[in-house]
Order: structure tokens, then C-alpha cells, then sequence
């Protein structure tokens, strides 16, 4: 394949990297552990845990898990929200030899059942605030062995025990549970002082993690990561990030945001596994929907790499105490999960300096499989190139390569690509290609330079009078508005067109009528593309990301 994008790579970033380094992410972890012992490894709450903490606390943990009787490659749920115990438990589970299964602390039962059950998970490590959740479904799933951890375990005497004092009695997070066979995660980390952890023979192709696609295609389903998927995209994402890293001046120990869940492929691997790789602090915030809470977080470091989704990003900007944050030492901002708007990029910019590098990427590729140069300076409107070691293909609805600057199926191959999805073979071959590529279900162009644009998901396009409408670019306009603060279209039943595209509006400026945005649109966007319909909403329904769900809009027109 002729990698003609390369021509376009940075000064400084390798075509290829080199995965076999490590035996698997163990190896990666331990490296870590050893390498930045004294460093600040998390920080949530005020509370700072070391990578030798980090050591010490996954030996223990994985030594427990191991003392329950688990075979190699069990899988193991963790269901928590950015705490302490979030990357202690991901280690101890690596360790141990297991498999983790990350969950959305805010699932429903249905979706916990679903993704248990799916995954044969025989353990589960929760927070006390989900456990009832939990508790309804348990009887109809594997699992056998349940730790409870509570927000205040790993913050220290006085401290935790006022933390969990407050979550449970004040602000009455916790509803009463009965989960009669778990063990508390204090608990478990006593009862393992005197056990040994048993060193697990892993390789590339063991699997490391379960990641659930978000179901929009129907069934959630697991992505099989392995060792070699998860560390060939940790060097991937390093390689990437150097020309901005190594702009003077440069940060010896970096402060990374870690605001997106690491129940989240996209945190997973560039907070905390980026993270570990590179010796870096990450700042774990629990709840990011808390804006100001956040900025209260923010206005104690010198962050140096902040990875969001656009939503974020606005919401901060939006915030009146934005302003007050001291972003000296931003190095890379990374925008993922969903399209980031030039009018946010162009805000974000202003206010801190620092351009967001948009990428792209699925829970199926690790998850990054192309990104912008870590050193642009202004926005492309592009996803960027594909990063190292990797191929990118635009095809056709017969699966063949179509030429540049025609609008095709984007398709990756390269090291980070899954396994398949777990124990749906039959789903793993709709979307792999014989020669190795997963196709994504995103429609996107490649100019000559290899930059890809993309236009949109191939179920979220608009058919209006044969004309192909891509909510990304109706947003996008609509989103510059002064008077716009969030906005999302989809397309519905039309008489005469087919489908017409209905825009749902969350106003900046509640003096905004239909009429002025009509005419906004009027001037910005050629007929087939503009509204028919406008709607006004407080808010917008999102994914725990923050990425706004066209899907339960478009539901909400069928079922009405």
C-alpha cells in the first residue's frame, strides 16, 4: 500500500513503532512502577497516589483476586467512576493475568445484565454508590466474587472516612444494597497482606481488555483488546504527541486532565496507559458534568495535556470562572469521541493558547487510529493522518478502494485493530475486510496530503431529494452562532424530499427565535442542507462522554 501520508508526518515522529518491546502491558506498568517510583502516578480529591503506591496496591489486589480461584483470562467488571481505586484496580486485574471488563458506573440493569452476562465476567470490582445496580440483576449473571469500594478508601484516615460520611449520610448517593457474599475493597487489601502475587505468563495476543461499543448498531458488543492492540496504541499516541511535547519549554513530570471516564476507551488508553508510559500525573476527575467543580480542580495544577470531547471543552468555555485558569503549560489538547467545532477550537485557542488536535478513532482500534499533528497551530476541520504503523482506506459499498477526494467508508488496519468482537464471529466478519481492515461505518474523504475529513456515520446521513446531508457540517455551521450554546440535527420523515433535516437548538442567548437562525442558515448553507424544522431545548441527551446522541433524537420523532 503506497503510505503517500507520510509526507506529511512531522519532523521527528518514527513511520513505524515498535510494540514488541514489551512482553505485554504488564511489562509496560512494571517498567513504570520502577522507572518513576517517587512520582505522582493519580491525583483525585487532593489525594496523590505514587507508581510505587500504584505497585504496592495492584500486587495486593491482584494477589486477592488470584486467591479467589480465577483461571488465566477470567474476565473481571470494574464499574467506577474516575477514583483511586479506578488504576489500581486495572493493574491488579493485568497482573493477575485476568481480563478487564470496563462498565459505565450508570448503566441500567438491562445494560449491566447485558454486558455481564455477555462477557462471562466471574468478578466485579463496584463503587458502594452503583451497588444496587448490581444487586438486581446478580442472580442471572457468573459472577461470583464482588469487592465494594467506597469513595473514600484510598484518601486517607480522617479524611476518607468525612468523605464517605458525607457520599453516604449528606448528600445521600449510596442507596441501601444487599450484596451478602461481597467483601469491601478495605477488605480485601487486609486480607492480602501476606499473599504472594503470581507473576502471569501474558503475551501479545492474550486479551487485556473487553470494550463495549456504545450499541448504536443494535447490540453492545465487546471489542476484544489485547496486549499488542493496547500497547501498540499507547507507543502510537507517544510517537504523536513528541513534536508538541518537546516544545520549549519543556515539563519533566507531565500533568495530564483526566476528566473523560476511564471506563472510556479513549481515557483508558491516553490518560491512564499514555499516562504510565510517560511518567505522568493524572489528575482524576470524578464527575466532569460539575463544571464548576471542575474548574475549583483545574485552578490547583499547570496541566499539560487535556484530552476532551467537544462538549467539554464548550462547557468549560462557557463557565464564567473559565477565565480565572492558568494554562501556561498546555502542551496538547486532544479532541476525540465526537466532531470538535472550529467555533469551540477557535474559542479554545483564544483563551488558552493551545489549538485542539483533533483525532479519530473506535473502541475497535484501541482506540486512536488517526490524529492532526500534535504541533498544529490551527484547526484543520480534518481527523489528520493516520499515526504511525498504520494504513487507512477509503471503500466503496463493495468493499473496493475508491480515489481521493471521493466520500467513502473509512477502513484501518494496522496493530491497534481488535481481535474481533467477543464471541461474535459473525459480527467480527461484517466489519473486517480479508486483507486485515476493520471497516468503521464512518464515511470520510483523503485529500493528496492523506488529511481525512470526515462527513458522517453512514446511518446518521440525511437523504434529502437525493442529496446527501452530513449532520457534522449542519452543526458545525450552526454551532458559530453567537446566540447557540449546543445543537444537533437529524433527518425526519418528509412528504416531498423524503427526509427533511430537523435541527434541535440549546440557546447561549434566550432571545434567539427560529427566524434569526433560519436566516443564519440561509446565509451559511445551500438550500437541501438547511432546517425545516427548528426546536429549542434546555439541553441535549448525551452519552456519558458528553457526545450529544443523535440516535435517541431521531427515536423520539419514530416514537412520537
Amino acid at each position: 500500500m503506497d503510505k503517500f501520508w507520510l509526507k506529511s508526518y512531522p519532523a521527528g515522529v518514527p513511520y513505524e513503532i515498535d510494540y514488541t518491546q514489551y512482553r505485554s502491558l504488564v511489562h509496560l506498568l512494571e517498567e513504570a512502577f520502577s522507572k518513576y517510583a517517587d512520582r505522582k502516578a493519580y491525583t483525585c480529591m487532593d489525594k496523590s497516589l505514587t507508581f510505587r503506591d500504584l505497585d504496592v496496591l495492584s500486587t495486593r489486589l491482584g494477589a486477592w483476586l488470584q486467591s479467589r480461584g480465577l483461571s488465566k483470562g477470567a474476565r473481571v467488571a470494574l464499574m467506577m467512576p474516575n477514583v483511586l481505586q479506578y488504576p489500581v484496580a486495572i493493574a491488579a486485574v493485568l497482573r493477575a493475568g485476568y481480563t478487564v471488563v470496563n462498565v459505565n458506573p450508570l448503566y441500567t440493569p438491562r445494560e449491566l445484565e447485558h454486558q455481564l452476562v455477555d462477557s462471562g465476567a466471574e468478578a466485579i470490582i463496584i463503587l458502594e454508590n452503583f451497588a444496587i445496580t448490581l444487586e438486581s440483576v446478580l442472580p442471572r449473571t457468573a459472577v461470583k466474587h464482588i469487592v465494594v469500594a467506597s469513595m473514600g478508601d484510598l484518601l486517607g484516615g480522617a479524611k476518607g472516612m468525612i468523605v464517605n460520611f458525607v457520599v453516604r449520610n449528606v448528600k445521600k448517593m449510596v442507596p441501601a444494597f444487599a450484596l451478602p457474599h461481597a467483601v469491601s475493597f478495605k477488605r480485601a487489601m487486609s486480607e492480602a497482606a501476606g499473599m504472594k502475587l503470581k507473576p502471569a505468563s501474558l503475551n501479545h495476543d492474550d486479551v487485556a481488555f473487553l470494550q463495549y461499543t456504545g450499541g448504536t448498531t443494535g447490540v453492545s458488543k465487546g471489542a476484544t483488546l489485547t496486549h499488542r492492540n493496547v500497547i501498540a496504541n499507547v507507543l502510537q499516541n507517544e510517537a504523536w504527541a513528541q513534536p508538541a511535547l518537546l516544545k520549549e519549554p519543556r515539563v519533566a513530570e507531565l500533568t495530564v486532565v483526566c476528566a473523560l471516564p476511564l471506563y472510556h476507551i479513549f481515557a483508558l488508553t491516553a490518560c491512564c496507559l499514555l499516562g504510565a508510559r510517560m511518567g505522568a500525573m493524572n489528575l482524576l476527575i470524578p464527575n466532569p458534568r460539575d463544571i464548576g467543580g471542575f474548574i475549583k480542580e483545574l485552578a490547583k495544577y499547570r496541566p499539560n495535556m487535556f484530552p476532551a470531547v467537544n462538549t467539554l471543552y464548550n462547557g468549560l468555555l462557557n463557565h464564567p470562572d473559565f477565565a480565572k485558569l492558568d494554562f501556561s503549560g498546555l502542551k496538547v489538547c486532544n479532541g476525540g469521541g465526537m466532531a470538535v467545532q472550529r467555533a469551540v477550537n477557535d474559542k479554545w485557542l483564544k483563551a488558552t493558547g493551545c489549538t485542539i488536535v483533533e483525532g479519530y478513532g473506535l473502541s475497535e482500534t484501541s482506540p486512536t487510529a488517526t490524529c492532526n499533528p500534535g504541533d498544529s497551530t490551527e484547526f484543520s476541520g480534518t481527523i489528520g493522518l493516520p499515526v504511525p504503523s498504520t494504513d487507512i482506506a477509503i471503500l466503496d459499498d463493495n468493499g473496493n478502494p475508491i480515489p481521493l477526494g471521493q466520500p467513502g467508508e473509512i477502513a484501518i488496519r494496522g496493530p491497534q485493530v481488535m481481535a474481533g468482537y467477543w464471541n461474535r464471529p459473525d459480527e467480527t466478519a461484517k466489519v473486517m475486510t480479508p486483507d486485515g481492515f476493520f471497516k468503521s461505518g464512518d464515511i470520510g474523504i483523503m485529500d493528496e496530503r492523506g488529511y481525512v475529513r470526515i462527513v458522517d456515520r453512514k446511518k446518521d446521513m440525511i437523504l434529502v431529494s437525493g442529496f446527501n446531508v452530513y449532520p457534522n457540517e449542519v452543526e458545525g455551521v450552526v454551532a458559530a452562532h453567537p446566540g447557540v450554546l449546543e445543537c444537533a440535527c437529524v433527518g425526519v420523515p418528509d412528504e416531498n424530499a423524503g427526509e427533511a433535516v430537523k435541527l434541535f437548538v440549546v440557546r447561549k442567548d434566550p432571545s434567539l427565535t427560529a427566524d434569526q437562525l433560519m436566516q443564519y442558515c440561509r446565509e451559511q448553507l445551500t438550500g437541501y442542507k438547511r432546517p425545516k424544522y427548528i426546536e429549542f431545548r434546555s439541553d441535549l441527551p448525551k452519552t456519558n462522554v458528553g457526545k450529544i446522541l443523535r440516535r435517541e433524537l431521531r427515536d423520539e420523532k419514530k416514537a412520537a
